[in-house]
């Protein structure tokens, strides 16, 4: 189980980057769609448990633009990662430029290539006047330090592979949690790439750790997600020191903030593994199922 709380979130360095990161990773799609002040109180959070690591996206709403404010004092605390779901070199060296400015900033840390999963799509993005081209002559002018690649679905540690054997992206993002892996085409296919990250340095980030299912037509919860996180305090924390218990990933948080404090006191928790018996019973006791089902629900 877990020990007593209020210990610091460990940190790793983050692959080859030689950032040392909270395993926690701050997901800034939660800022979204809030206003600057409820935002502020977001980033205390952070500030409290000693997150240093934060994970926004051109596409994330606002989300550039709330952390902006916070940007002049304390951009040496984070590590800053955005996203572009620019294919082209052109658009990915637009959506860079135009995070910077949003941002404040004048460099990233990380730009990573939005959920980078559909082959043909693929193929534009990683092929000639692709964004990857945009991509390395950002990090050639200084515009960024690192470079990677993220992605929903079945099919993402099958195309992260694929992308890190067309190039040395420094870091990768992909979902992972106890329903996805006991899928065993996903549970192989992760393995498989964690392996492969581990052998060259490469950061593995994890999301929807605390995922309960998608949302149904019956649900009439406020919505701060995609899709229906676990609530239940117990389960909630059992999901989450299920993922920091394995050595080497980082958890990214969810986009619904009502749960970043939760998740992260379990974070700072010293977790030991846990017994499959026990998140099988949240499992079959909460209705927990996996997001993404090769052939059935592979999108978002």
């Amino acid at each position: 189980m877990l020990a007593a709380m209020n210990q610091p979130i460990p940190r790793l360095v983050f692959g080859r980057t030689g950032h040392s990161s909270t395993r926690t990773i701050f997901g800034a799609a939660a800022l979204g769609g809030m206003k600057q002040d409820r935002a502020d109180a977001v980033l205390e959070t952070l500030l409290e448990f000693g997150v240093n690591h934060i994970d926004t996206a051109a596409s994330y709403g606002e989300s550039e633009l709330r952390l902006a404010p916070w940007m002049p004092r304390h951009r040496e605390s984070f590590f800053l990662a955005s996203k572009t779901g620019e294919r082209t070199r052109e658009g990915a060296a637009d959506s860079i430029r135009r995070s910077l400015e949003r941002l404040g900033v004048e460099r990233l840390d990380l730009i990573q290539m939005h959920n980078l999963v559909d082959r043909d799509e693929w193929d534009t993005a990683m092929g000639p006047g692709g964004a990857l081209e945009a991509l390395v002559e950002a990090r050639d002018a200084g515009l960024v330090r690192f470079l990677g690649v993220t992605g929903h679905g079945t099919r993402v540690a099958e195309m992260h592979l694929r992308s890190l054997e067309r190039f040395a992206f420094d870091s990768v993002l992909l979902p992972y949690n106890y329903a996805m892996l006991q899928q065993p085409d996903y549970a192989s296919d992760f393995e498989t790439l964690v392996t492969l990250c581990a052998e060259r340095g490469v950061a593995v980030q994890t999301i929807k750790s605390i995922a309960r299912r998608r949302w149904t037509e019956g649900d009439t919860q406020r919505r701060f997600s995609w899709y229906e996180p676990i609530r239940d305090p117990e389960a909630l924390a059992r999901a989450v020191a299920w993922v920091m218990a394995r050595p080497g990933l980082f958890l990214n948080t969810s986009s619904d903030a009502t749960l970043l404090r939760p998740t992260l006191e379990a974070a700072a928790s010293v977790a030991t593994a846990l017994e499959d018996d026990a998140m099988l019973s949240d499992a079959s006791r909460l209705g927990i199922e996996p997001l993404f089902v090769r052939g059935v629900s592979d999108t978002i």
